[in-house]
């Protein structure tokens, strides 16, 4: 049987960037769905093989503002109560922490850019240890405790939990290890106003990503397939 994957996508440029290449090497074709828009209410928790979660510019703690993350909490927790294979990224990590009974709430400031990640000796033995030395994309205000449980596996100096795993199917990740650097200009325009407010030029941004992006694309495709094929599927 192929493997089966759903990803949750709250923003139309943050999508599955350079994951979508590695689940369609390994015979599956993932399913989008949009919150806010489709409701996801009607997912059986517990059904695809593999639940990716994306980025988005909200906070995993909104859900008085934005109802629909009650219904993503409520699959996680479902999911990572049953050791069922999930990924979050950035807001996704934050979700899964949240699932997982962790605290999240606004970081001491805002990290954006391209800037490496210094590997606990977990994340060296992980599949994070294609990243070892490679710059990644940061995007985000929000940080989370780490949850019960979890294996830290990278941080940087403005933000100690920059990945976790809990076992070898929950992978949280709360930089942009999946974005493809040829895509940045979906997000210069999409975040245009946050890069303004936090005083960045875009310019800069774009520069970087074309000198960096490659790296990650090789070295991203990497660590998402080697988690893929270390995954306990039942």
């Amino acid at each position: 049987m192929p493997l089966t994957a759903v990803a949750i996508r709250h923003i139309a440029f943050e999508g599955l960037g350079i994951i979508e290449p590695v689940l369609r090497q390994a015979g599956c074709t993932p399913q989008i769905r949009d919150a806010g828009s489709d409701d996801l209410r009607d997912m059986e928790p517990l059904a695809p093989d593999l639940l990716v979660v994306l980025g988005g510019p909200i906070g995993a703690y909104e859900d008085d503002r934005y109802p629909f993350l009650a219904d993503e909490l409520r699959l996680l927790e479902r999911r990572l109560a049953a050791g069922r294979p999930t990924l979050g990224v950035c807001l996704g990590a934050q979700l899964m922490a949240r699932a997982l009974g962790a605290r999240v709430y606004p970081g001491p400031a805002k990290e954006i850019g391209w800037a490496p990640l210094a590997l606990t000796p977990a994340g060296r033995a992980s599949p994070l240890v294609h990243l070892d030395g490679a710059a990644v994309l940061h995007w985000h205000g929000d940080t989370f405790d780490l949850p019960a449980g979890a294996e830290r596996l990278a941080s940087t100096e403005p933000c100690m939990n920059q990945a976790f795993a809990l076992g070898r199917n929950a992978l949280g990740l709360q930089f942009h290890g999946e974005v493809d650097g040829a895509d940045i200009e979906r997000w210069l325009i999409g975040h245009a106003c946050e890069i303004a407010a936090a005083g960045l030029d875009p310019r800069t941004l774009r520069a970087d990503s074309g000198r960096h992006g490659p790296g990650l694309r090789e070295a991203g495709g990497r660590l998402f397939a080697d988690w893929l094929a270390g995954l306990d599927l039942g």
